[in-house]
């Protein structure tokens, strides 16, 4: 299946793996991606620079497909990661938290894709104001960082869509191809998945949250935190004890103190599944097993070519 997404990057398919702090921080999952013909992404956040150049360099070896490298801007490595992505002449930038005015231009005088994660019509607007090639559109059901507001994947999309006219690329709630052919009906020219690649064997996270995930309904995920940046996680001790200083009305520099407290790296390195923050989406619970990228990519396109085969068979 072809689209403007796909076309514009030079990808087979319109599959795009999110990028996911620990799980796609090495080369491993990023690179299966990619070479199956979507696109895999690297995740600079928790990367000290050297390592992050190591494992650039790792990609570009073992693939000549094109992969993107999601910088959160927020960070404040951010200028180092942009740096490094320069030097590399990383294909795709997917940026986050942050406004890309400033640093765009450089981008665009080497060829750079520059993609920008959004969470509402307005962020839109403004990237693409900005000048950027797409935007990554995510909805409440998305694990890590989704917009707090709760708007559903399928309504923040769909009202994006009718307003920009750069492609867009639309995440969260979908682990197969069924889901990725509903999003490209909707009108999205790719789909995003995160929690679905994090139960791969290539994703770089421990064994325990990976058994989490597998353990994990559709209605088993909360939103923690939503008086800062907030999470959508597990129903934990450390998601207990935050929403708890919430209710309580506790100070909010009492809630920011717990929230620092428990870490993405507790969970995905360490596997502490109670005081980690155990970062999934709902789709977690249409996950039922962990499979290599190359079987999960080819079941992801066998899905959604019958998936479009079927409405293609509805027609009039």
């Amino acid at each position: 299946m072809q689209t403007r997404l796909t076309q514009l990057i030079g990808i087979e398919h319109p599959i795009i793996q999110a990028g996911m702090s620990w799980a796609s921080s090495s080369a491993a999952l990023p690179t299966a991606v990619s070479q199956s013909g979507g696109l895999g992404v690297l995740a600079a956040g928790p990367l000290y620079v050297e390592d992050l150049e190591r494992e650039l360099l790792a990609i570009k070896v073992a693939t000549q497909r094109p992969f993107g490298l999601n910088i959160p801007l927020y960070s404040p490595k951010s200028k180092e990661f942009l740096s490094m992505a320069l030097k590399h002449q990383v294909p795709v930038v997917i940026a986050s938290q942050g406004g890309p005015k400033q640093h765009i231009q450089a981008f665009k005088e080497q060829g750079i894709l520059w993609f920008h994660v959004v969470a509402s019509l307005e962020h839109a607007l403004k990237a693409q104001d900005a000048g950027v090639d797409a935007v990554v559109v995510v909805g409440a059901e998305a694990g890590g960082h989704p917009p707090g507001n709760d708007v559903s994947t399928l309504i923040n999309v769909r009202h994006v869509l009718k307003h920009l006219s750069i492609p867009v690329i639309a995440g969260g709630g979908v682990a197969d191809g069924w889901g990725i052919a509903a999003l490209i009906a909707l009108g999205a020219d790719a789909v995003q998945l995160g929690t679905r690649f994090l139960m791969t064997q290539e994703a770089w996270v421990h064994a325990h949250y990976k058994e989490q995930v597998l353990n994990t309904q559709v209605n088993e995920t909360l939103m923690v935190g939503r008086s800062m940046q907030p999470v959508r996680m597990i129903n934990n001790a450390f998601a207990q004890a935050v929403l708890q200083a919430e209710k309580e009305g506790l100070p909010q520099e009492h809630i920011a103190e717990l929230f620092k407290r428990g870490t993405l790296k507790q969970a995905a390195l360490l596997g502490d599944m109670q005081w980690g923050k155990v970062e999934l989406g709902q789709s977690a619970g249409l996950i039922e097993d962990v499979l290599s990228v190359r079987d999960l990519m080819a079941q992801l396109v066998n899905e959604l070519s019958k998936a479009t085969q079927r409405l293609v068979s509805m027609g009039r």
